[in-house]
């Protein structure tokens, strides 16, 4: 994507909507079309990501747990470890995102937008599977829990200087290994605890 690699080249804020329509050679308004703002270049395909988390927990498997199911739908959207290798392109995307969220205010609220409206359609998918474990309150603290402890560790992990999004494998890797290190209490846990109730 050519906003990708002029944000990498000249900084995000630097790089205006001009510029990014010239390298893709269309007119700003052609831009406008299809974007609503420079920000929206940093989420693509949210919906998507919701989109399969909700499918994954419609398709939860006999005795799954709620943990087990979330678990199992944050790694369908791409958020966790799991199956799904993301390309270098969603790893250079994803690394740009919480690179300019830490300084960009506008950026910064699109995140947490993005990232509530995704948490909410989720519990309560989630609430809607196990009604008699999970009440609204339950699923919404459980999966806040998870994702935030999940995007706390990778803010962390993105503000270390060695982790280059130039190297889109290598990026996945750690972001692989660091939310698998993040979630395990929740995977162990799987095994011994009650139902929420």
């Amino acid at each position: 994507m050519a906003a990708v690699e002029l944000f990498e080249a000249g900084g995000y804020e630097e790089t205006t909507v001009a510029d990014i329509a010239a390298e893709a050679e269309v007119g700003t308004r052609t831009f406008f079309n299809y974007f609503a703002s420079k920000e929206e270049l940093l989420f693509p395909e949210t919906d998507d990501r919701v989109r399969a988390a909700v499918a994954a927990i419609a398709t939860r498997r006999p005795g799954e747990r709620p943990v087990e199911v979330l678990l199992r739908a944050l790694r369908a959207a791409g958020d966790s470890p799991g199956e799904h290798l993301v390309d270098d392109l969603s790893s250079r995307v994803a690394a740009l995102r919480a690179q300019v969220s830490r300084t960009v205010p506008s950026v910064s609220g699109r995140a947490a937008h993005a990232q509530l409206v995704a948490q909410r359609e989720i519990a309560r998918q989630l609430h809607t599977a196990f009604p008699h474990e999970l009440d609204e309150i339950g699923a919404a603290a459980l999966v806040g829990a998870v994702v935030g402890a999940v995007s706390g560790a990778l803010t962390v992990l993105f503000q270390q200087p060695q982790h280059s999004i130039d190297d889109g494998e290598r990026l996945h890797r750690k972001i692989h290994e660091t939310t698998s290190r993040v979630l395990q209490p929740w995977l162990a846990a799987t095994a011994t605890t009650e139902p929420v109730r």
